[in-house]
C-alpha cells in the first residue's frame, strides 16, 4: 500500500509517503490506521486516536470501516482550516 502524509503529519512522521506490506489482519482503515499507530512513537503521536485526521482512499474520502486492500493509495491529512 502506497501511504501519503499531508501537512503537519510529514514533520511528524519524518518522510511524505512510503510503501508498506499490510499484514493479513488489516481490513479496513481503522484498521490501517492501528496498523501504523504500532510502526513507532512518532506515528502513535501524529495518528493518536484523540487526533482529528481525514483519510482518502484511491483519491476519495473513506471511513474508517471502508475495506482496503495492499495496493491501495492511502492518503492521511488533517482537516482543512481556514477564515
Amino acid at each position: 500500500m502506497k501511504v501519503l502524509y499531508f501537512a503537519w503529519l510529514r514533520t511528524k512522521i519524518g518522510c511524505a509517503e512510503e510503501e508498506i506490506d499490510l499484514p493479513d489482519t488489516v481490513k479496513t482503515v481503522e484498521d490501517v490506521l492501528d496498523y501504523l499507530r504500532t510502526k513507532g512513537d512518532a506515528y502513535a503521536e501524529a495518528l493518536g486516536e484523540d487526533k482529528v485526521i481525514r483519510v482518502a482512499l484511491n483519491q476519495d474520502y473513506a471511513q474508517l470501516d471502508a475495506p482496503v486492500q495492499n495496493t491501495d493509495e492511502f492518503a492521511i491529512f488533517p482537516p482543512v482550516t481556514g477564515g
